[in-house]
């Protein structure tokens, strides 16, 4: 058996998987490292990655290669998303990347993310659908992906992700009533938009009683910790987490209730994972809009998603 890595290194956090690659092809999990690092937090057109945020990613780096040694593990990808992408000095920490901890980096664009994370949650996410709207949000930009029997029919990379959200609306602690509105505005223009969009294509699968035709799936960070939230966990549980089904009126519920909180009084309910106090308002806003705006009346949730994609992708390119 085959000890490999993927490493996702996103606008908010950067996540190391470790797995064992079995006979079938298939994942046994070895290690799993998440550091949110705010890797866009003050992020400008002009400067690009703000270099205190770069040095918060380049050590949480460092300590992923010392994991990655420390059981032997062989880095298949290592994977940069959207604020990389948009960064004028990306060169620059990639290089650093590179240098600090012996990690080489690759810049994906919004296409090749989404079919690596339809990989990841159809290797989870059980249903009886044949078609999914599959949601993954980042801090950077939120990823829309229509898929029918495992073939992606539309997808659209959104560039409205939470870390943006937050840093342009939430001045208040908790916010006041104008900057969440002024926020649910900005979400819902953007997804129906992008509902627009997808009825343009001549896509009409998104449309009457979506709910009884079309499983809403949500992957990443904001969807997992709502899910923790929810089923009450005191140590996170992957297992647990996938396929677990939310509703529409319990989502509504948490949001108003986290929305009226300090972010102190959020950091104790968020404990399972710190540096999301002020991200998960605009995330669950998100859900919400895709929810209203869609028609759906529930959200099933993965655990898994790019990580898992990346190395179950390389296998299958391996065979191949």
């Amino acid at each position: 058996m085959k000890v490999v890595a993927s490493i996702d290194i996103g606008t908010n956090t950067l996540r190391l998987f470790i797995a064992e690659r079995v006979q079938d092809g298939t994942l046994s999990p070895v290690c799993y490292e998440r550091v949110v690092t705010r890797l866009g937090g003050g992020y400008t057109q002009q400067e690009g990655i703000a270099k205190a945020a770069a040095e918060r990613a380049l050590t949480a780096l460092e300590g992923f290669r010392s994991a990655m040694d420390k059981y032997g593990a062989r880095l298949e990808r290592a994977v940069a998303t959207s604020v990389v992408r948009r960064a004028v000095n990306k060169a620059w920490f990639i290089g650093e990347a590179s240098r600090r901890a012996g990690i080489d980096i690759e810049v994906i664009d919004g296409l090749e993310e989404a079919a690596l994370s339809v990989v990841g949650v159809n290797s989870v996410i059980k249903t009886g659908k044949a078609v999914s709207l599959i949601v993954d949000i980042g801090g950077g930009s939120t990823e829309f992906i229509v898929v029918k029997c495992g073939e992606i029919l539309y997808c659209e990379s959104l560039e409205m992700g939470v870390v943006h959200l937050s840093e342009d609306y939430q001045r208040s602690d908790p916010p006041s009533r104008d900057e969440i509105s002024g926020m649910e505005n900005e979400i819902r223009v953007s997804v129906e938009g992008l509902k627009r969009s997808v009825r343009a294509s001549g896509l009409d699968l998104l449309e009457d009683s979506v709910f009884d035709t079309v499983e809403f799936v949500g992957t990443a960070g904001t969807f997992t910790i709502v899910a923790a939230i929810d089923l009450e966990l005191a140590v996170y549980d992957s297992e647990r987490v996938n396929n677990h089904e939310m509703d529409r009126t319990t989502l509504q519920a948490l949001y108003a209730r986290l929305s009226g909180l300090s972010l102190e009084d959020r950091r104790h309910i968020l404990s399972l994972e710190s540096g999301r106090e002020d991200l998960i308002i605009p995330g669950i806003l998100i859900v919400l809009s895709v929810m209203y705006v869609f028609g759906f009346i529930t959200v099933k949730i993965s655990d898994a998603g790019l990580l898992e994609g990346l190395l179950l992708g390389e296998s299958e390119r391996e065979e191949k």
